[in-house]
């Protein structure tokens, strides 16, 4: 095998992961045009496209598909053999890739991660994030963090944190004018500010009391793709929100936003780190899940 050949291959799975040279670029620190010269060099040494290309999509030619579908293990031979390196080091090293939801790399990471990163100097750690539900392991991931009941069944899910509550706020200036509901039926009546998954799913607000569990598609004249958002058109009056408790504690308070229906927000389990059962655990992704560990 050519030198080059292993580099020209890596690049070829990171786009095929990405359906995008820049986000294969941005994955192995590299141009968009080195790595339209990886592929395009590959292509002209196979004889055969392994890309359909287009200003607006890169998807597999049903050659590329083939040779993603044989490279792929042999790649992650590779990498669990390069892996294995650092156990000859005197520290954990490497890069760890962790997907999570927005709302999680907010909430966790600012108290998380630098002391995570003093103790393991020779880690680089890159989250990503996105609110909708992906294949980590396809998209090259080491691990992920969400809800218990989004983690799959063939996962090994670490908890971290502690528990999590939902809290239903708005304004003080919007409940003194439309009032206050006492049950989450009466939402029905409110404007809502309503969340998006990125799968184009409206989330449906989950309330419960006792055994009854609610799960309400409430009705609204602002929908956002991003909590943030959705919590300044709360401070604005625009109406009821529903996020995390964490996140409005300082905003109750300082008196901007008010709680409601608290009795129907109880703690749940909060998130979970997982990663693949079947996988090789990288030295970075052991020290992180030890870590998370005696955090708790």
């Amino acid at each position: 095998m050519r030198p080059d050949n292993l580099s020209h291959l890596a690049a070829f799975a990171a786009v095929a992961r990405h359906a995008s040279f820049r986000k294969a670029g941005a994955e192995l620190t590299l141009t968009t045009s080195a790595i339209s010269y990886a592929i395009r060099n590959l292509e002209e040494r196979l004889g055969v496209v392994l890309f359909h290309r287009t200003t607006r999509s890169v998807s597999l030619t049903e050659a590329g598909q083939r040779l993603l579908e044989r490279l792929a293990p042999a790649l992650l031979d590779v990498g669990e053999a390069l892996e294995e390196m650092n156990n000859f080091r005197a520290a954990p090293a490497g890069t760890l890739r962790v997907n999570m939801p927005r709302v999680t790399a907010q909430l966790l990471l600012p108290g998380l991660l630098p002391r995570f990163l003093a103790r393991y100097p020779d880690i680089h750690f890159e989250a990503v994030d996105n609110d909708g539900l992906i294949d980590i392991v396809a998209l090259g991931f080491d691990a992920g963090i969400r809800f218990l009941e989004q983690v799959p069944e063939d996962m090994i899910a670490v908890p971290m944190g502690g528990e999590q509550r939902g809290a239903c706020v708005a304004s003080p200036e919007y409940i003194a004018k439309h009032g206050m509901p006492t049950h989450p039926n009466d939402l029905f009546q409110h404007d809502c500010i309503r969340f998006r998954f990125p799968s184009g799913r409206l989330y449906k607000w989950e309330f419960e009391q006792g055994a009854t569990k609610l799960e309400l598609d409430v009705r609204g004249r602002v929908t956002f793709g991003d909590l943030r958002l959705a919590l300044d058109a709360a401070l604005a009056g625009i109406g009821f929100t529903l996020v995390l408790d964490e996140q409005v504690t300082a905003l109750v308070a300082e008196g901007r936003l008010r709680r409601v229906l608290e009795d129907w927000c109880p703690p749940y389990p909060g998130f979970m780190l997982y990663y693949p059962r079947q996988r090789r655990v990288t030295s970075a992704l052991r020290a992180f899940i030890e870590f998370i560990r005696e955090e708790r």
